[in-house]
């Protein structure tokens, strides 16, 4: 199966328009028409707009296999905007003996309260 079939296939699956998915993306409608018309791929710029439109991994859709089917790689990406990558740059400049202590907060806030 072509990446050009498994985007079509998402598409159909999560019931998404390719105007929709157009308007999402940034990816001009005629581009994605061309993809299912002509029978080609997406460009290697525009995989990593589209897995995340769709809620796929670059795996996911390359390879055509889900995501629970392969170990997930042991890293995160996060994007800069976000209060998570704030909070993430915060913790890595702090002094070992403060990540110590919050790590310390961070275990105890995780215990299951009953």
């Amino acid at each position: 199966m072509q990446i050009y079939e498994r985007v079509f296939g998402l598409l159909q699956d999560m019931g998404m328009t390719q105007k929709e998915f157009s308007e999402k993306t940034g990816i001009p409608q005629s581009t994605i028409s061309d993809w299912k018309n002509k029978k080609v791929n997406p460009s290697s710029d525009k995989i990593m707009i589209i897995c995340q439109v769709l809620g796929v991994t670059p795996y996911d859709i390359l390879s055509g296999t889900e995501s629970d089917k392969y170990e997930k790689p042991d890293y995160l990406i996060v994007n800069k905007s976000t209060e998570e990558y704030i909070l993430i740059d915060s913790i890595r400049k702090l002094s070992k003996s403060k990540y110590n202590r919050l790590f310390g907060y961070v275990e105890a806030l995780s215990v299951t309260e009953e």
